[in-house]
């Protein structure tokens, strides 16, 4: 993401200036539009979604359906949005399948598997351990890093065991679950790096961008090059708690912060913040690794750092290292999904990654992104076609990988002046 500051200076920083060892992308023009010219008769076939429409339309089912709803997620190859219904259901059923998502009837409702969560935050809340609910797999997914051992493991297995059988699914990361904030490049302060999210507007119209809560521990200034002059405070900051986002605010009232990221030489213009569906293909920016990609696994996650935990947050097999913390989550068509929080393995390995949804962030801190939209573009269509892709001419811009790449929200958020 450039941003032009002036009229003091003309430097630009960039999310993701460095960029990966060998990773190159390029911006290409959308090349899979295409038109949902099913004709009316077969209203009740899944349709074909964009990712960021298939969000919309899962948000709306779930009001529809309510105890029945199971949770839904984006089959990315077919395009269209599978939806779980409680067995049983079978007037929900229609009600999905005439929306134009698939339907699927699963065993474990949602509040049943928010009961499950629940029981694991009172009982194995365990620095190292993670859970989220997989839509996919109608479970509990719960993660344990590298030093959950002993005690610490039997603990947690037999609290996944309590839940009973088919309600959670254990697995070991080889990593260590951790902050990604490290020293080097990108945006400094007190000698730690961190990679910059997204430009936004403060509440008073002033220009400010988005990054990691746990960013703020090492400074309120924070520059563009190390041991720089700052060029930004942070106004608010949360981590641990509901979340790890932090506000900062360009000091020079004139910065040009424009809404886009920077993917190495070029920029993906950033039109709205949007929220992830499992299965979403999403790309990663950051100021170590440069561009990843990789699919979201989990809504509402729980991460137990060893600072303390986190919920909330995003779940996915994007990999992350060091210095990629705040950096920029979205997607191919231009959304802003997420901020880097943290997470276990490297980009040599892989791992799972955890990110802050970026909407509630922006609606903690009181800020708007891109044309001013909290959500995606889809939120502003009711009452039309809920998602067939149309491109069109000049449509969005894309992220093409050319090689191989390695309660109340606002309870705890703290004012930095």
């Amino acid at each position: 993401m450039s941003h032009k500051r002036i009229p003091k200076r003309k430097a630009a920083i960039a999310v993701g200036g460095v960029v990966a060892l060998g990773a190159a992308a390029i911006l290409l023009p959308s090349a899979n539009a295409s038109q949902d010219g099913a004709p009316d008769d077969a209203a009740a076939a899944p349709r074909t979604l964009k990712a960021g429409d298939a969000s919309d339309l899962a948000a709306r089912l779930a009001g529809t359906l309510g105890d029945a709803y199971a949770g839904a997620w984006y089959d990315g190859e077919g395009k269209r949005l599978v939806v779980n219904v409680v067995r049983g259901e079978g007037d929900m059923a229609l009600k999905v399948r005439s929306a134009g998502a698939e339907v699927r009837e699963v065993d474990n409702s949602m509040a049943e598997l928010q009961a499950g969560a629940g029981t694991l935050k009172s009982e194995a809340t365990i620095p190292g351990t993670s859970w989220a609910v997989d839509p996919r797999t109608n479970k509990i997914l719960v993660t344990a890093d590298s030093t959950v051992t002993g005690d610490k493991w039997d603990r947690l297995e037999s609290t996944v065991e309590s839940l009973g059988s088919g309600m959670a699914t254990l697995k070991k990361s080889e990593g260590t679950f951790r902050t990604f904030v490290s020293g080097g490049d990108a945006i400094f302060a007190g000698g730690a790096r961190c990679s910059l999210g997204f430009n936004v507007t403060a509440g008073d119209g002033s220009p400010a961008f988005l990054t990691a809560g746990h960013c703020a521990a090492a400074g309120d200034a924070w520059s563009d090059q190390q041991g720089g002059e700052p060029i930004a405070t942070v106004d608010q900051a949360l981590f641990p708690g509901d979340g790890d986002f932090a506000l900062v605010r360009y000091d020079d009232p004139a910065t040009e912060a424009p809404s886009e990221v920077n993917v190495g030489g070029q920029t993906v213009p950033i039109v709205q913040a949007a929220e992830a569906t499992v299965g979403q293909q999403v790309f990663r920016m950051g100021s170590t690794t440069g561009l990843a990609d990789g699919q979201v696994l989990g809504l509402d996650a729980t991460v137990n750092y060893p600072e303390g935990t986190v919920t909330g947050l995003i779940q996915t097999d994007v990999c992350a290292e060091p210095g990629d913390s705040g950096g920029s989550l979205f997607t191919q068509d231009g959304l802003a999904i997420g901020l880097t929080s943290g997470g276990s393995g490297d980009c040599t390995v892989g791992g799972e990654t955890f990110f802050q949804p970026v909407i509630t962030a922006l609606e903690a801190v009181g800020a708007t992104l891109g044309d001013g939209g909290g959500a995606a573009a889809g939120d502003q269509a009711d009452g039309q076609d809920a998602g067939a892709e149309q491109d069109g001419a000049g449509g969005d811009q894309g992220v093409q990988e050319q090689s191989d790449m390695g309660s109340d929200r606002h309870s705890g958020l703290t004012r930095t002046h």
